[in-house]
């Protein structure tokens, strides 16, 4: 049911959307049509960058056809929302219904508001927000621990090794004590971080790093996944427990995994003197953490909807989509990621990491 749904909304709102551009465009029909043909052909690329025809793609063409299928589902999004409310203006008799019908101003407006606004978000996605956190504890951590966390950096067709190589020295020059990350470090193929390297990147880091798996490691074969996490000398935590200094950090594998052990199971090995970090990729039951003694828990996922209003739908679903939040003594962050899924755009929302230090009160 939800793979039809997820099949049949798209395609419902794409043929609104080309109903109300073949009304809209003053154009002969013949450019009309082949304006619509292109749209709908951009569309389609949408559904080969979700599955494994990109493989068999040259790395230039296969981050071409990624970058503009997913990049028109925004593109269709705003156009539904921009249509919509002119269509209920219009029923409400506020605007006449000219306006939509072989109109060139209106054509041209929308062109200017909707590239406007994707430029904006695609300028707002490459600023990476820099989130401060101030942690305490009663338990002995030694020395301040300045600790790097981030979420979601989905490397792939579209964030490429130039990318990275710029997040990497923007990592290293925080001079972090230890780097955590919240799972999707991959996107949906292994093939470009192996053809790239993208594992002699992630080396550079200079401090430890320490990671938990994500739903998008699942859709890419988590096992090519794991090798990659190790050659890029990362230490992966499947439901399983390491101890850094004055840190007891709990990694826990992601929800797609039907087998993955009960958060109760792994706090039976966490070492309850230190300080106890769990990296869960998903934030779901996180009153959970709090009954059993989890210090701070570190999230992505969400990705806080990526654009504007859909990050009205994860607050929805989610007890909390972005940011800090407490349950009694125990501390949350959701991070909506340093990177990011599909089309370059933050619209409402941003690409983040977190710095945080910790010291005992």
């Amino acid at each position: 049911m939800w793979r039809l749904l997820f099949l049949l909304i798209p395609l419902l709102a794409l043929a609104y959307a080309l109903w109300h551009v073949w009304c809209l465009l003053p154009l002969p029909q013949v450019w009309r049509a082949v304006v619509l043909a292109l749209f709908f052909l951009c569309f389609c690329m949408l559904f080969l960058s979700v599955g494994r025809v990109l493989d068999k793609l040259p790395m230039p063409l296969a981050t071409a056809v990624y970058r503009t299928g997913t990049s028109s589902l925004i593109v269709m999004l705003y156009c539904v929302l921009a249509f919509l409310l002119l269509d209920a203006l219009r029923l409400l008799h506020i605007v006449p219904p000219s306006l939509l019908r072989s109109n060139l101003w209106t054509t041209v407006g929308l062109l200017l508001v909707i590239g406007a606004l994707l430029v904006c978000g695609n300028v707002h996605y490459h600023h990476k927000v820099r989130q401060s956190l101030s942690l305490t504890t009663r338990k002995r951590v030694g020395q301040e621990v300045r600790l790097l966390m981030a979420s979601d950096l989905h490397l792939g067709y579209h964030i490429r090794r130039g990318e990275l190589r710029g997040w990497v020295d923007m990592i290293n020059a925080e001079h972090p004590d230890v780097i955590l990350l919240a799972g999707d470090l991959v996107d949906r193929s292994m093939k470009p971080l192996f053809e790239e390297d993208m594992a002699a990147e992630l080396r550079r880091l200079e401090a430890p790093v320490f990671a938990c798996l994500g739903n998008h490691e699942y859709y890419c074969d988590e096992t090519k996944a794991e090798a990659f996490y190790k050659a890029a000398g990362i230490t992966l935590l499947r439901d399983s427990v390491a101890t850094w200094q004055g840190l007891c950090i709990v990694g826990r594998d992601d929800r797609t995994n039907p087998r993955r052990k009960s958060l109760a199971e792994l706090m039976e090995k966490a070492d309850k003197g230190k300080y106890i970090v769990l990296l869960d990729h998903q934030p779901w039951d996180i009153g959970r953490s709090a009954e059993e003694g989890v210090d701070f828990q570190l999230s992505g996922h969400t990705h806080h909807g990526q654009v504007f209003p859909i990050s009205l739908a994860t607050d929805a679903i989610y007890t909390v989509a972005h940011g800090a939040y407490k349950i009694g003594d125990t501390r949350f962050f959701v991070s909506s990621g340093l990177g990011i899924w599909g089309g370059k755009f933050r619209i409402g929302t941003c690409s983040e990491y977190i710095i945080a230090t910790l010291q005992g009160e």
